[in-house]
């Protein structure tokens, strides 16, 4: 048997490179193998970085919500929408559960929402800064550093004022007259005139007032901003998420109300809007390498950094806007110097700056935040500000909570990972406020409440005699109970005001004892994911916690599902290729054997049985399957590893997230290279059969016909 099989391979290794046909299967069978190889070794590897970005992220390794929720959980959203999920009740009870199955780490408390938050324009700014000094010259004894302040900060008001005024002739010269309201023109002159600053330090307050409501609404530099934010207990999502590093600021500390931004956000939208287009282009143009003018062909488009220059010599007065006269002169002098001109127009010397090239534009980067940026406000929202956030309960009112911004952060590898950078994190308390649920200090508050108002609870049966009945209690009761803060003792309302909640340090039990939208699992060991969630679903049905567990792929939805999507349509892929193959290594097979049949009848006259027939042709496909494959294999091989060597940029900030870092750099398993050889083999052996059986078929007789 073996001497039988060593006279196959040899006939089979001979006939190898016979015939084209041969050379031609052997092409489809190493493309084929290669496709497999490299497609596979490529989808595995963003499948493991996508993981590790997501669980490391936000979902951890399971995600739990309640079951009663009427839409599946989607930590990134649902088409620009935040899934309806019902509240989890009590925490404290689930967490207590789930961290008494064997492979369960932690549970770390989570709830997802989002508002629209304003900075509030250069207007608005400026003149909250000088009720601030109106209110510090009312409170404190004459002071020459604080009157400096204040005379400056008036000053740089007044700057606003003729730059609005400048703006408005402008806009006269490029509309009609019906297009500007009369009355912003009136208040303009009014703002602008002697009279008003002669009078404005009798009545600050009142003058404030004016500039506000006229004056702010036209400058028309707001932002309105869609913020995202994740609340859970700050202290252990640190602690278990440990790929999450603090970039700014400092962490929230333990127990405090608090907020971080996320520092892919914190640049990308709260940043000035000129500086943020100059870091667009820097990181096109120098980290990339790229040019600013690529623009030359495509219908003579100007390219995106091109677009960004521009947006920037026609928006200057965002930068004018926040300059008082002293950093406007400094402002000039230093783009004079820079410019080699000696003009004295800002505007004119701030278009002239931003009309960039690639021959100048990495100094005049490094310019922009040396000379320019220590003169201006680059976050209207900044690292120690007490935040404003509001947003709609969960039954549909608004509510507002007040947060300090301890920090920014990233989690490490996703710097510039869009998906990643989309959530900026809370405090628990303050989510469950703002969501719309009763925290501690809420409950203390209506109890508080309840008592100095005197009211009761009655029963409903009773309710209209109690109400409306001759002795009417509740009401007689309920009239003298005045709140008097002055003269409350500490402990009461008071304490409840907006500093002292901002101090208030909140136990660990009140973080726990509270409701939630959902939470991530964190296992001791990852690689038993799904009988975890078996026995997550055995402990909710037991303890009749009534919660829904699923995988963080399940978890994160359509963006979770990407890599799955990817690897079915690289299989519909290679099944259609292969069906093809199949079809060609066929019709090619039957010519092959047609070719032979002088050969075949020669060894079937000469004593061959149709058995080593048989096994000739399918050892020669086998033979073919094996040195094509083997070579597409090798080659594959060599082209993951190059890859894995250099790495695959990422295209965008979204394949940043799929990649776990800026470039993927794929890595090669035992896996992919099995199943290349199983399916070349087998669409190889597939396609002979045919073939083969025809071969087993060819007579004795027709080799001596052939002869004749």
């Amino acid at each position: 048997m073996g001497g039988h099989l060593r006279v196959l391979i040899r006939i089979a290794l001979r006939n190898l490179f016979a015939s084209k046909l041969n050379v031609i299967i052997g092409g489809i069978i190493l493309t084929g193998t290669l496709l497999v190889v490299v497609g596979g070794a490529l989808l595995d590897s963003m499948d493991q970085s996508m993981s590790r970005s997501i669980i490391g992220s936000v979902a951890g390794n399971i995600q739990i919500y309640s079951a009663k929720s009427k839409d599946p959980l989607a930590l990134f959203g649902q088409m620009g929408s935040e899934p309806d999920l019902s509240p989890i009740e009590d925490f404290s009870k689930v967490k207590t559960a789930l961290e008494s199955i064997p492979n369960v780490k932690t549970v770390v408390p989570m709830g997802i929402n989002g508002a629209l938050i304003t900075s509030g324009n250069t207007v608005d700014v400026a003149l909250e800064k000088m009720r601030d000094l109106v209110r510090q010259k009312q409170q404190r004894a004459a002071n020459p550093e604080l009157e400096g302040r204040y005379q400056s900060q008036k000053e740089y008001i007044r700057q606003i004022l003729r730059v609005l005024q400048s703006d408005l002739k402008k806009r006269e010269l490029l509309v009609t007259e019906k297009s500007i309201d009369p009355e912003n023109v009136a208040a303009l002159q009014r703002g602008s005139s002697e009279a008003f600053w002669d009078g404005f330090d009798r009545d600050p307050l009142n003058s404030l007032e004016f500039l506000e409501n006229k004056i702010a609404p036209q400058a028309s530099d707001a932002d309105l901003v869609y913020l995202r934010y994740l609340g859970t207990d700050l202290d252990d999502f640190q602690k278990s998420f440990d790929r999450i590093r603090i970039v700014d600021g400092q962490r929230v500390p333990a127990g405090h109300r608090g907020f971080l931004f996320s520092k892919y956000f914190y640049e990308n939208v709260l940043k000035l809007k000129a500086a943020r287009r100059l870091d667009k282009i820097k990181k096109t143009v120098v980290d990339q390498g790229k040019l600013i003018a690529t623009s030359a062909v495509k219908g003579g488009q100007p390219s995106e950094a091109e677009q960004l220059l521009k947006q920037n010599q026609a928006q200057t007065k965002e930068i004018i806007l926040q300059l008082d006269k002293i950093k406007t002169q400094q402002a000039v002098q230093r783009l004079q110097r820079e410019l080699g001109s000696s003009e004295t127009d800002l505007d004119a010397l701030l278009k002239r700056f931003f009309g960039m090239d690639d021959a100048n534009f990495k100094h005049r980067y490094s310019f922009f935040y040396q000379q320019l940026a220590p003169l201006l406000e680059l976050y209207r929202i900044r690292v120690g500000d007490v935040l404003t956030i509001k947003a709609f309960t969960r039954t549909g009112y608004v509510q507002s909570v007040n947060v300090p911004i301890y920090g920014t952060f990233q989690f490490q590898g996703m710097e510039d990972a869009a998906l990643a950078g989309s959530l900026n994190l809370m405090d628990l308390v303050s989510f469950r406020d703002l969501f719309g649920y009763l925290s501690a200090d809420k409950i203390e508050e209506v109890d508080k409440l309840k008592k100095l108002a005197g009211a009761e609870a009655i029963d409903r049966s009773r309710a209209e005699d109690e109400l409306f009945g001759t002795a009417r209690k509740v009401v007689a009761e309920a009239t003298p109970g005045l709140i008097d803060e002055d003269k409350e003792p500490a402990g009461n309302l008071r304490a409840l005001r907006r500093e002292e909640l901002l101090r208030r340090v909140y136990s660990k039990d009140e973080m726990d004892n509270g409701v939630l939208l959902n939470g991530a699992v964190i296992l001791k060991d990852p690689t038993k994911l799904r009988q975890t969630i078996k026995e997550i679903e055995s402990v909710s049905q037991r303890e009749k916690l009534n919660l829904k567990a699923v995988s963080w792929q399940t978890a994160a939805g359509l963006i979770g599902q990407f890599v799955s999507l990817a690897k079915l349509a690289l299989y519909i892929a290679v099944f259609i290729i292969f069906i093809v193959a199949l079809v060609i290594i066929n019709n090619a097979m039957m010519m092959a054997t047609l070719q032979r049949v002088h050969e075949i009848g020669t060894m079937r006259a000469i004593g061959a049985q149709r058995s080593f027939v048989l096994g000739l042709v399918l050892t020669e496909i086998i033979v073919l399957g094996l040195v094509f494959g083997g070579t597409g294999a090798a080659i594959g091989t060599g082209i993951v590893k190059w890859l894995g060597r250099v790495g695959i940029a990422a295209p965008n900030d979204w394949f940043y997230f799929f990649f776990s870092g800026p470039r993927l750099h794929p890595w090669l398993t035992a896996a992919n290279l099995i199943a290349a050889f199983v399916i070349v083999l087998l669409v190889s052996a597939i396609s002979t059969l045919y073939p083969a059986f025809l071969a087993t078929r060819v007579a004795p007789v027709r080799a001596m016909q052939a002869e004749e």
